[in-house]
């Protein structure tokens, strides 16, 4: 079986690898485009970017299953949290949905994304580091590294994963 990841980001592909790499499947990453904001900012943006970038996967990657995985933020009465969604389409079926961990941005973080920044790039002036969104990501500097982006996405894997497995296993039951 194959799986097309509809991004070529290493956290998000790491992820995919960390689920579906064990059960000996061929998986390969191209970059579709998500046709969403750069910044997603809602969990309905966010969601909307990890359908398309599944369907993208499924549609232009010559494969089996397309999964897309999206990270946004989301405002909420306590604040801007980072928010992240992933999706896994199957063709003939609604692609399954499934988010994973949110935690609070800091106000300055926060600040600069509610004027018009996009995440990543704001992480990469913050921490004096390039490429945040491709390691540890936003989740892995403000949980001091008790998670990372690929662990936080690897989740949201399991969770497609495992809905998939039910999926398929009550379509062979009468």
């Amino acid at each position: 079986m194959k799986i097309i990841i509809g991004s070529e980001n290493p956290a998000k592909v790491a992820a995919v690898k960390n689920v579906f790499g064990m059960a000996g499947m061929e998986i390969v990453a191209i970059d579709v485009p998500s046709n969403v904001s750069v910044q997603p900012f809602s969990d309905e943006e966010t969601k909307e970017g990890a359908i398309n970038r599944a369907l993208g996967a499924l549609e232009h990657g010559d494969g089996d299953i397309g999964i897309g995985l999206e990270g946004g933020v989301h405002m909420t009465k306590h604040g801007l949290l980072l928010c992240n969604w992933g999706a896994l389409a199957v063709p003939g079926y609604p692609p399954l949905i499934a988010g994973g961990a949110r935690i609070q941005l800091p106000d300055e973080i926060a600040g600069k994304l509610l004027a018009g920044r996009e995440l990543g790039p704001v992480m990469d002036e913050y921490t004096k580091k390039k490429n945040i969104r491709k390691n540890e990501g936003a989740i892995g500097i403000f949980t001091n590294g008790q998670i990372n982006r690929s662990e936080m996405f690897t989740h949201v894997i399991k969770l497609l994963a495992g809905q998939y497995e039910y999926r398929k296993a009550g379509s062979t039951q009468s």
